[in-house]
């Protein structure tokens, strides 16, 4: 039996040279990306305003708040996989309020520890809300690297385009493959038994990962529908990608070509190294879509429009945010759950 308490340890706040060290890394990549563009007119890298654009810029802000939609939902299902009651419309605001602390205030506490704290301060399982959490991203990560897989099977051409071909399979296998040492760890008894929630770093993981992997097997079905609205989370990210591209008149990227690179950027841009992805996420664009003809400068102001719409989606959690936490627990508290 795996002993897990139900009240989190305090999450330490981290230090603030490790901000200034992720904006350092932010600046620092988009100055060398600026210094590898050839002159341009800034006017280049700024939309063309005309109802057309307009209309898909919509479209786009529509299509990321539909995704943080369903990122709400995929948390849903993964409380109730794990026996956790909340209301929906929780879930949805602890998420929103998450969103815009993770893009529009990336400071010492991360939107996922908000979300995090402020939904066990209603149910009052700590320790159950954060595996929720951490497996609710890494069914995130087991999604992303699948659409790289469709794409190069939908468009057989774009297995052959070099080093950006290359790092897209590279980013999907390491991602498959560290997901897959979780599981086996996870799935270990004698590992998943010594690792609780209550441990730290990766044994912490290690732990979860046991506890998710338990949930599943008593309810494969709610696996299934956790995965599909992961699935529908990322396919609305991958179209805004690409009618944001529309927007800048980048033509050479078709929509198998963001199924295959956008997904790497997605696992890049969200490594903690930088605020926001901001400067990975820009590298990264380069990266994949100069061997398909699309400029730098291109690639960059791809990068920079993604990330503008993702700050104005993203002050819809603002009201959430401001709003705080009510201390209304729909669970009973307990001293501690035992999960087989």
């Amino acid at each position: 039996m795996l002993l897990v308490p139900s009240d989190a340890r305090p999450t330490k706040r981290r230090p603030p040279f490790a901000l200034v060290a992720r904006i350092a890394v932010s600046a620092g990549l988009l100055v060398v990306l600026w210094f590898r563009m050839p002159p341009i007119d800034l006017d280049e890298l700024i939309p063309r305003w005309s109802l057309g654009n307009i209309a898909l810029l919509g479209a786009g802000v529509a299509l990321f708040l539909v995704s943080y939609a369903c990122g709400a939902v995929r948390w849903h299902q993964m409380l109730h996989l794990l026996g956790i009651r909340a209301e929906r419309g929780r879930v949805l605001r602890h998420t929103l309020a998450g969103q815009f602390v993770s893009v529009v205030l990336p400071g010492s506490v991360g939107g996922d520890v908000l979300r995090a704290r402020r939904l066990a301060g209603e149910v009052g399982d700590g320790s159950g809300v954060a595996a929720s959490v951490a497996l609710e991203r890494l069914t995130g990560w087991a999604v992303l690297p699948l659409f790289t897989v469709i794409g190069f099977a939908i468009n057989g051409g774009l297995r052959h385009v070099g080093r950006a071909s290359s790092v897209a399979l590279l980013v999907a296998l390491a991602t498959w493959g560290l997901l897959g040492l979780l599981m086996i760890a996870g799935g270990h008894q004698s590992l998943g038994r010594r690792f609780g929630s209550a441990a730290a770093g990766w044994r912490r993981m290690v732990g979860t990962t046991h506890l998710g992997i338990a949930s599943l097997r008593r309810s494969p079905r709610e696996g299934l529908e956790v995965f599909a609205a992961g699935v529908l989370y990322s396919l609305m990210q991958i179209s805004a990608a690409y009618l944001a591209a529309r927007v800048l008149g980048i033509d050479q990227v078709g929509p198998t070509a963001l199924l295959v690179f956008y997904p790497a950027v997605g696992i890049l841009q969200v490594l903690p190294i930088a605020v926001g992805g901001l400067g990975v996420r820009e590298w990264a664009l380069a990266l994949f879509l100069n061997p398909l003809g699309v400029p730098t400068e291109r690639a960059v102001a791809l990068g920079l429009l993604l990330y503008a719409l993702t700050v104005a989606t993203s002050l819809a959690g603002a009201p959430a945010f401001a709003l705080g936490v009510r201390k209304v627990r729909t669970n009973p508290p307990a001293q501690a759950e035992l999960v087989a």
